[in-house]
């Protein structure tokens, strides 16, 4: 639900607090002896405002936070080992970034076997006893922090029992972490009040609307929201769904171009269905085969009237419950706590046996009691309750009617409030793809937050000045309040930015309208020169206002920076390409070299081999069934995104490149998922490497580079055998590097790509 939370006289620029209640528990359980498990879905800018308001609601003396201990894993580990033996932190960093985030324990491991740290492999004696030391702090207590979510209530005598310490936000804080608490027999109730980033994106977006428009839009009224909108559906079954609340990832595009949802219970099924429990049984594919046509398949008719309404698809736990209590004769409460023990290996085979005893004595035969207990096994406790997923479809789809309507407002949220895996970079060019003009930041225009303007293209996203590297809050709303400008020197007077922050404004043109005939290197001389005034009447008389005109108030002949440093500097100081988009400096290399975009990879045959070209927007290696490590990367080249799995036979040949270089061309083959065109890799380059070599060389030295003397991709073989990726490739088992983090986490580092200037002044 959402409710309006007024705050002071400045709410009314806001859109109202949302707030959802997710209900996980499945139904009122008699045998259940823990308290309920209760979630508060909220925005993530105001979490604390709930958090104050629980506390107000309830006391002081009983309330408080639960604490989180910190313990070491890989990448820490390294780092602080690293600093300890005196080793540059540069360097510290650089070898910790190298590691995926797995265990300390396995740093070694890893070093031994993973391709692409074969190079710091190599130099690994020069760092001593880094490893070892490294390694002996795995699952070491590192800190202790405040929970990002969990508020503990009790009666009133709860301080007095249990040890709380302060913390900066000024809440009492339990010395015990949520498995303490929630199975250690304190009897505390646990609320999770999780800040969600999508809710503070869609409530920006709404604010943006009524701001711009007076339109008060009400997402959860079905007058102003249509959950079934054509438009937002035609997103979701073109897979256009970069943005979108549990939609986006690149795994989920895939099954949403397989499934094509095409109503609120289909996205309902398509959340629960990307959950470990439901892929490690092979359901999705079930799923979409059955939505298709495919008669539903059910291994005794007992269960067809709990399954009819999946295809015969387990989806659900209160299906797990249903299935173990029409089997074996038990209530449904006996039935949760035989799901709940599903998750313990321990006592997963006493469930087994129970099941099969008392399911054998109501007469199932062993081949129904085999085949259904595979699915109840590999699905555990690993899924959703279907209120659970209706409260996730229903943020889901108002995001896709954000999209598909009122883009740019959606797009403004989604910057200001970076909800998803995707860098802003993608937003940005996605943002671009429809339609949505990305307006550069601008010392007379923008404001502290990402905000909405019209333009002879429609409305357009001004970014904000938050997005400028290093600017702190009082800097941007100095800036801000003192709008507008007339000029460099009056916005040194009024808004007193620091240099290194008038540096970085003008580099990436935010005063281009006040510079008339100045290039942006007569600004940086100048914004030098009210330094070194100021400065130097500061030592005189404290008096830090600017008399008279510039020394250099005309052209100095400096030349302007070329269209490669605009871009330098934009991404440095902004890590997004605003003015163009980071390939364009590479089509011409690209039509040399015959590499097919992201907007034509749809129409090309699979089996076809291919190249691909891109920035390196996603990189993960996350458990699928088979347990073997297979690298998905996903690119961005301006038209749309490509994603791309190398399997294992490719590791050697490409994951340093991968792992290491921010812009890729790829080799690779063409495979069908479903409408969607992905490719298997099997080689990859480091585009800025290609784009030297032709440069310096000439083009036939960039097809040497790739080991070819032709630029036309050639189709192979019809009956060459083709690796496609199987059905549920987020499974469960885990391969000893599996990188458990979000695909978004490693994205290209934008700072390293391309030429770089430091924009100095002459």
């Amino acid at each position: 639900m959402r409710r309006g939370h007024p705050r002071d006289a400045s709410a009314q620029a806001r859109a109202d607090l949302f707030v959802s209640t997710v209900g996980k528990e499945r139904f009122l359980s008699e045998r259940r002896t823990s308290l309920p498990d209760i979630d508060l879905d909220v925005e993530s800018e105001r979490r604390l405002e709930v958090y104050d308001a629980i506390i107000k609601r309830f006391g002081r003396e009983r309330t408080a936070v639960t604490g989180m201990p910190e313990t070491y894993r890989a990448r820490h580990a390294l780092r602080d080992s690293g600093l300890a033996l005196g080793i540059p932190p540069q360097v510290v960093g650089e070898i910790a970034k190298s590691f995926p985030h797995i265990r300390a324990r396995d740093i070694r491991g890893a070093l031994a076997e993973l391709p692409e740290l074969r190079q710091l492999a190599a130099q690994a004696e020069k760092f001593g006893p880094l490893w070892e030391l490294a390694e002996g702090l795995d699952a070491l207590p590192r800190g202790y922090a405040m929970h990002p979510c969990g508020v503990i209530l009790s009666d009133a005598s709860l301080l007095d029992r249990l040890p709380v310490q302060p913390t900066p936000a000024g809440y009492a804080m339990v010395q015990a972490d949520k498995d303490d608490i929630e199975l250690g027999g304190y009897g505390l109730l646990k609320l999770d009040v999780l800040g969600v980033r999508m809710q503070s994106a869609m409530a920006h977006a709404v604010a943006e609307i009524r701001r711009t428009t007076g339109r008060v839009l009400d997402l959860d009224n079905p007058d102003h929201v249509d959950l079934n909108d054509r438009l937002a559906f035609e997103l979701i079954q073109a897979s256009d769904s970069v943005g979108l609340f549990q939609l986006e990832s690149p795994g989920q595009q895939d099954l949403l171009g397989r499934l094509q949802p095409r109503h609120m219970q289909d996205v309902i099924a398509d959340i629960s269905l990307f959950r470990p429990g439901p892929v490690s049984g092979g359901m999705p594919a079930i799923f979409i085969a059955a939505r298709h046509g495919a008669a539903p398949q059910y291994a005794h008719p007992d269960l067809e009237p709990i399954l009819s309404d999946t295809y015969g698809v387990v989806i659900w736990h209160e299906q797990i419950i249903a299935i173990l209590s029409k089997l074996t004769g038990c209530d449904r409460a006996a039935g949760d706590v035989a799901r709940r023990a599903l998750a313990d290996p321990d006592r997963l085979p006493k469930v087994e046996a129970w099941f099969r005893r008392t399911a054998c004595e109501r007469g199932y035969s062993k081949n129904v009691l085999d085949e259904v207990w595979e699915t109840v096994a590999s699905f555990g406790a690993y899924g959703f309750c279907r209120a659970h997923a209706v409260a996730f479809a229903v943020p889901a789809l108002q995001s896709a009617v954000l999209k598909a309507r009122y883009p740019a407002f959606l797009y403004a949220g989604l910057l200001e409030h970076d909800p998803g895996m995707w860098p802003r970079r993608v937003l940005v060019a996605d943002a671009r793809r429809h339609g949505v003009p990305i307006l550069p930041v601008d010392v007379n225009h923008s404001h502290t937050q990402h905000s909405v303007e019209q333009t002879d293209q429609g409305w357009g996203v001004r970014l904000a000045f938050s997005t400028v590297k290093g600017i702190s809050d009082a800097e941007a709303a100095r800036l801000a309040v003192g709008q507008p400008y007339a000029g460099l020197q009056d916005l040194w007077q009024r808004a007193r930015p620091s240099l290194p922050l008038a540096q970085r404004l003008i580099r990436i043109g935010a005063l281009g309208p006040l510079a008339g005939d100045l290039t942006r290197r007569d600004l940086m001389l100048q914004a030098t020169e009210l330094h070194r005034h100021s400065r130097a009447r500061s030592a005189t008389d404290g008096q830090l206002p600017l008399g008279g005109e510039l020394v250099t108030a005309t052209p100095s002949g400096l030349p302007e920076m070329t269209s490669r440093d605009k871009l330098s500097a934009e991404l440095e100081t902004l890590s997004i390409d605003v003015t163009h988009h980071l390939m364009e400096h590479h089509h011409r290399l690209l039509r040399e070299l015959g590499a097919t975009d992201a907007a034509h990879l749809r129409g090309m045959i699979p089996g076809q081999k291919i190249l691909v070209a891109g920035v390196r927007a996603s990189t993960q290696t996350p458990p699928i069934p088979s347990g073997k490590r297979i690298i998905f990367t996903t690119l961005e080249d301006g038209s749309g995104l490509v994603d791309i799995a190398f399997f294992e036979d490719s590791h050697d040949a490409c994951a340093h490149t991968v792992f290491h270089s921010g812009l890729l061309l790829v080799r690779g083959t063409v495979t069908a998922r479903g409408p969607r065109r992905t490719v298997v890799g099997e080689m990859a380059w480091d585009l800025d490497e290609v784009a030297a070599a032709r440069r310096d060389h000439g083009p036939q030295a960039a097809l040497d580079l790739l080991g070819r003397t032709t630029p036309s991709p050639t189709p192979v073989q019809p009956d060459a055998p083709q690796r496609t990726l199987a059905d549920g490739t987020a499974g469960a088992r885990l391969h000893p590097y599996a990188d458990l983090q979000p695909a978004g986490t490693r994205s290209a580092d934008l700072r390293r790509l391309g030429h770089r200037s430091q924009g100095s002044a002459g």
